[in-house]
């Protein structure tokens, strides 16, 4: 029964999504060393072949957790948020993911399900590979095989960035100071000095979600850390003025 919903639920998401004509992964500014997609040219054009272009619209879902795992996604423009959870019961966003961002990687490799959902916070990009050519291009290329090992490594750190977060940080002031490094480290760009700079995309509610408090605290800590100096929020972009006194809170 869960199967045919879930199922149901991906065929009325395509009403979302739109297709485009393939633009070339070689000529993408986004692109960045050590993403998946920073791969030789040769084995960047055989990805190319396949995979297709896809645009969601903010707020959109992309795949919900429980889901079989039929493709995973390349993320080329935009940013959305992984949430475990069951949409009438408590959810907990597990992170951003932005540019250069694979998701659903592990759950394509194990062909398994989906073990969180994806919704986007802006408009988005994406790159769907299905699973089996995905498979099939992966035992043909082995820089490819690495570059995938890197990613479920990757995968393996923010998951445990995010159980340091949440168990082993004692005062709230800490645990946003954590987060906001952490998105800083995933989505932002280092600026001159020791700054980082990244979109302020998810609300103070669920913000609060991912620090373990609630809407109104994260409210007054990031006051406080404004009013300090060490952070700066202007045209919904966050500015960490002094990230150095951000991780003495943890």
């Amino acid at each position: 029964m869960a199967r045919t919903e879930n199922s149901a639920g991906a065929q009325a998401r395509q009403k979302h999504i739109a297709r485009q004509a393939p633009v070339g992964c070689a000529a993408c500014s986004n692109r960045r060393p050590g993403w998946f997609c920073s791969l030789g040219s040769a084995v960047l054009a055989d990805l190319e072949l396949a995979t297709s272009n896809i645009s969601l619209p903010a707020q959109a879902s992309l795949f919900t957790q429980g889901e079989d795992a039929r493709c995973l996604y390349l993320i080329c423009g935009g940013y959305l948020k992984l949430v475990a959870g069951d949409v009438e019961d408590r959810r907990m966003i597990v992170r951003v993911a932005g540019p250069g961002s694979m998701l659903g990687l592990y759950a394509v490799l194990s062909k398994g399900d989906y073990e969180v959902s994806a919704e986007s916070l802006t408009a988005a990009q994406l790159r769907p590979v299905e699973r089996d050519r995905f498979l099939a291009f992966l035992s043909s290329h082995e820089e490819a095989q690495m570059r995938a090992v890197q990613c479920i490594c990757q995968e393996y750190r923010f998951a445990l960035q995010d159980a340091c977060r949440v168990a082993l940080t004692e005062t709230v002031a800490a645990r946003l100071g954590r987060l906001l490094l952490e998105l800083a480290n995933q989505i932002g760009e280092h600026l001159d000095g020791d700054c980082f700079r990244f979109p302020l995309l998810l609300t103070h509610e669920e913000m609060a979600s991912m620090v373990c408090t609630t809407r109104e605290t994260v409210t007054r800590t990031l006051g406080q850390f404004r009013k300090d100096g060490w952070i700066s929020i202007e045209d919904s972009l966050i500015t960490l003025c002094q990230p150095d006194h951000l991780r003495t809170l943890a």
